[in-house]
């Protein structure tokens, strides 16, 4: 506000002419209130300006070298707040006017209207300095008031009284990327500000409504954006914005703002972020909930007592270890009587300070012991001296007493041989562990599917009865805990339905698993006996105890896994040994030329070096159906053995026998079991022979006899030894057909064999039958992988139909019509011809060769199958006829004749040794699909496409063998051929 006095000491510049300063000036200039100075001119005046503080200029209008209004606007330009004060000699209106619009402070004419210097120019100096003093007051004010609301450190708005908006400061604007034209005008509660405050507009309102009534108002209010982010504090006027996780609290504060007059006239609002004050005050509380919490919960025990031990504090938890309420305990009067009275040493705990882990032993109001360890501390708290910090660690003392029962359990376990021993120690030293006597261990019997008690305390059977066997099923506890695999802990076991003895005096019980091994029971006769630590060391007991039963499985497996590989090493060597022996028959084998070399080689073979006591082969005998011995070696004994026993095929029962009867190994363990019942036993026993085995010379389901192997030890057979003699049965058996073989195709003579066959499975014969024709084979076969490719004549069908019938047989691969011919009519059906066909294993031809018996065809017609084969010399006849037998069933032999081959080089064999197997094919196809006949019945190209050759190559393979035909009917009758086609 402006000064009472404003001429007090203001300083005053006059300017006046000299010579005609009017006589009020003179007056003003006297003034001792002012500090008056005077010039003469306006240049003057203007450059006292520039150099001395001025507070009021008094100036004529009138002066040398402008006027006052000029001077004023001159002053107006460089001072604007500056008193002028404009006093002229003769004033009137238009320089008043004038003087107003060029902004004076006072207008005072010196023209005698006034009443005297003192009442008019002086009060006109007085309200131009008090005017402008007020100015700037106010505009003081007015700075104050913009640096209270830019501050950036607040959000600033000032309001009508309604509560629009005015103004915003620019962190206000900045908070919500807003202009001062867009909040102008609205309602503050409803700015995007207070969106997501909770009650915002209408916490807002009331305060804006009592702000208005002239009242102070404060308001807190919580922001979070609806988009996870919190409005923004100060820092974001920087361009940073608040962790959007975090809320953001502001005190909210609108002032009233009023006129002279005292009416409100605009309010100021502004918001301070006070979040980390919120959250400070909000962490003190829950630090004080929480400490609340943890006192009245935690299971220390804090006492404090004055130094003549009497409680000053006490822990509203106290009841947790001594069940007094904390009345109570200061009731008792001193510590003494809680915890006694020589827990510790005075003159110990004031040189220590602190004392730690006295462990003592306290009551608690139920007349249970405690043992607790305290530590005890010298303290100053409102009187009190001494703090005593308590701690119940009787759970704990429990624990490690039974963990150190449960090491002396587990080293004695380490030591224990048998899953009984294991039980027995568990349940004796239970008692030491678990604090209870009753006690049981049930073993699992895998054989019967039962659990059966091992060991039982007597406790458990006074308490109990006589343990008894459970099934391993959920009809009883121990069965149920053991299928299952889960503890089961019973307050009162009378509650479960599966009790199986209702007189039982147990109450609290507890059933545990021992893994696959068995059921671990103890019970108390006392309900509820089972707590944390109770439940903790019955599966620690039990866990203990199927480690135990683990560590004895794992040892029994290796036991059991030791003879094993004693046993498979000591079946090793002997396989070893056989080995050794099939490798030396195998040499033998391949260095025969004849049956008699094989069948004597396996027989020394096998009996030398002391691999087996006597060895050998018989076959069937054709003149009295027994077994002839055909070769022998090993101890001599062996043929008197021979000598002894039967080898009728039809009332024996020595193993060769058997096996010759039934094609099956035979093999007997022990020669001396049944020694009464078959007489070749006692025989054998005589010779030293415990064990024997008979295998099978089979080779393609054809037998060339049997071969027996006698050693001097009972089981010297096992199963591998067996499977292996077996195999070298078909060995020597396939060894004995190729010299067969071989021998037959360097006989000259055979015997023709003729079979009439009644097996529905031929091939042929199913053709004939499907097709009603004859379909004939002249034994031809070309070899393929995984088959053969033969050609067969047709006649009295079409050889499409006959094609047709055969490609939907299981071991045709494939047909193909290659010749045709016409009925004698010379109408157009087809009555016969020629097939290719592609056949899969086995083929007949390559099943008789194998055994040295050639196919020399076959005939099939509905009614019957006609079969023809040469058997070689070298091929007993008889064994051929078998051979044909074991290919075919419903055999019946029709005629047998021999027949000589003239030259090992015959016809046919030069043929077949001159011609290629696909020249032979090629040839075949020509003449069975008509190309030689005359007309032709099919093209060269057409049988080129069926052999999918070219033309050029079908037309050379002919030429070919027409030109080795020649070639050899030329050398069988002495005549000379020659390229030239002339005869000499």
């Amino acid at each position: 506000m402006a000064s009472e006095r404003p001429l007090d000491g203001a300083r005053l510049l006059v300017v006046a002419p000299t010579e005609t300063r009017p006589e009020p000036l003179a007056s003003v200039l006297d003034d001792g209130a002012l500090d008056a100075t005077a010039v003469s001119t306006a240049a003057a005046a203007l450059e006292r300006l520039e150099t001395t503080p001025v507070d009021c200029l008094l100036t004529v209008q009138s002066l040398p070298d402008r006027s006052g209004l000029a001077l004023l606007e001159a002053v107006r330009e460089r001072a604007p707040d500056l008193p002028v004060v404009l006093a002229p000699v003769d004033g009137d209106e238009s320089v008043a006017s004038a003087a107003i619009a060029a902004d004076v402070s006072a207008y005072v004419p010196l023209d005698g209207s006034a009443d005297g210097p003192d009442e008019g120019l002086r009060p006109a100096i007085e309200r131009a300095l008090s005017a402008a003093a007020d100015r700037r007051w106010r505009r003081d004010r007015a700075r104050a008031f913009d640096a209270v609301f830019d501050d950036p450190e607040t959000y600033g708005w000032l309001l009508a009284p309604d509560g629009t908006v005015r103004r915003a400061n620019e962190p206000a604007l900045g908070a919500i990327d807003a202009t001062a034209t867009d909040v102008r005008g609205r309602p503050f509660a409803e700015l995007p500000w207070w969106e997501s405050a909770v009650d915002g507009e209408a916490v807002l309102r009331d305060a804006i409504d009592a702000a208005a009534s002239g009242e102070i108002t404060h308001r807190e209010l919580t922001c979070v954006r609806a988009d996870g982010t919190t409005a923004r504090d100060g820092s974001d006027a920087a361009g940073e914005r608040a962790d959007p996780d975090r809320e953001r609290t502001f005190d909210v504060t609108v002032h009233p703002i009023r006129d002279e007059s005292g009416t409100v006239v605009s309010l100021f609002a502004r918001a301070d972020d006070v979040t980390e004050r919120a959250r400070l005050e909000r962490e003190l509380r829950e630090s004080e909930q929480l400490h609340r919490v943890t006192l009245n919960n935690m299971t220390d025990t804090v006492l404090i007592t004055d130094d003549d031990g009497a409680f000053t504090y006490v822990c509203p938890n106290v009841h947790f270890v001594f069940g007094y309420s904390d009345d109570e305990i200061h009731e008792m009067g001193t510590i003494d009587e809680l915890l006694g009275p020589d827990l510790f040493d005075r003159d110990e705990l004031e040189a220590a300070g602190v004392l730690t882990n006295i462990e003592c032993t306290a009551t608690d109001r139920a007349g249970r012991e405690h043992t607790l360890l305290v530590n005890v501390r010298e303290v100053s708290i409102q009187g009190g001296t001494t703090l005593y910090s308590c701690r119940d660690v009787t759970t704990r003392k429990r624990r490690e007493e039974a963990l150190t029962a449960l090491h002396r359990t587990t080293r004695k376990l380490l030591y224990a041989e048998t899953d009984r021993e294991i039980a027995d120690i568990v349940v004796d030293d239970a008692a030491d562990v678990l604090d209870l006597e009753a006690t049981a261990a049930y073993l699992f019997d895998t054989d019967e599917n039962v659990l059966r008690p091992a060991a039982s305390s007597p406790a458990m059977e006074r308490l109990h009865g006589p343990v008894r066997d459970h099934r391993a099923t959920d009809d009883s506890v121990p069965g149920r805990v053991f299928v299952d695999g889960e503890s089961r802990f019973f307050a009162d076991v009378h509650e479960s339905p599966l009790l199986s003895n209702p007189g039982t005096e147990l109450r609290s019980v507890a059933s545990v698993p021992l893994g696959d091994h068995g059921v671990f029971v103890a019970g108390s006769s006392e309900p509820d006996a089972f707590d944390d630590v109770a439940r903790e060391l019955t599966a620690l007991l039990a866990a203990t105890a199927e480690a135990a039963l683990d560590r004895i499985g794992r040892e029994r497996t290796l036991r059991e896994r030791d003879r094993e590989l004693e046993r498979r090493n000591r079946q090793l060597t002997r396989l070893n040994g056989i080995n050794e022996i099939i490798r030396d028959l195998d040499q033998a084998l391949v260095g025969a030329e004849t049956r008699d070399e094989i069948e004597r080689a396996v027989c020394d073979r096998l009996t030398t070096a002391d691999r087996f006591s006597f060895a050998w082969i018989g076959a069937a005998d054709a003149g009295d159906d027994r077994l002839a011995v055909r070769a022998d070696g090993g101890a001599t004994e062996g043929r008197a053995y021979l000598d002894s026993v039967s080898l009728s095929l039809t009332e024996g029962t020595e193993p060769g026998v058997r096996t010759a009867a039934d094609r099956a190994v035979t093999g007997v363990a022990n020669v001396a079991d049944g020694l009464r019942e078959e007489p070749w036993r006692s025989e054998a026993l005589a010779c030293e022979f415990q064990s024997v085995v008979s295998v099978p010379l089979s080779y393609d389901d054809f037998t060339y006899g049997v071969l027996t192997v006698y050693a001097d030890r009972s089981d010297a057979f096992d199963e591998m030894v067996r499977t292996v003699l077996a195999e070298l049965g078909e060995t020597i058996a396939a060894a004995i057909a190729a010299v067969e073989r071989k021998r037959a195709l360097l006989s000259n003579s055979s015997t023709r064999l003729e079979f009439a066959v009644g097996d529905e499975t031929v091939l042929f014969t199913r053709l004939a039958r499907r097709t009603d024709c004859t379909v004939s084979f002249d034994g031809g076969v070309r070899h393929r992988e995984d088959g053969a490719t033969v050609v067969v004549t047709v006649a009295g069908a079409s050889p499409d139909d006959v094609a047709a019938a055969a490609t939907d047989l299981v071991t045709v691969d494939g047909a193909r019509v290659i010749g045709r011919e016409g009925d004698a009519d010379g109408a157009d059906e087809d009555v016969g011809g020629a097939v290719l066909l592609d056949l899969s294993r086995p083929v007949l031809a390559l099943q008789l060769a194998d055994h040295g018996i050639l196919l020399r065809g076959v005939e099939a017609t509905p009614d019957d199958t006609r079969v023809v084969v040469d058997v070689p010399s070298t091929v007993d006849a008889r064994g051929g006829a078998d051979v044909v037998s074991t290919v075919f069933s419903a055999v019946e032999l029709r005629s047998k004749r021999s027949v000589e081959r003239t030259t090992p080089r015959d016809f046919h064999a030069s043929l077949r040794d001159r011609l290629t197997d696909r020249q032979l094919e090629v040839v075949r196809l020509a003449y069975y699909g008509g190309y030689f006949e005359s007309p032709r019945a099919q093209s060269g190209e057409s049988i080129a496409e069926t052999l999918d050759i070219s033309p050029a190559a079908f037309y050379r393979h002919v030429r070919t063998v027409q030109r080795k035909l020649f070639e050899i009917v030329f050398d069988e009758i002495g005549l000379p051929a020659n390229p030239s086609g002339r005869v000499e």
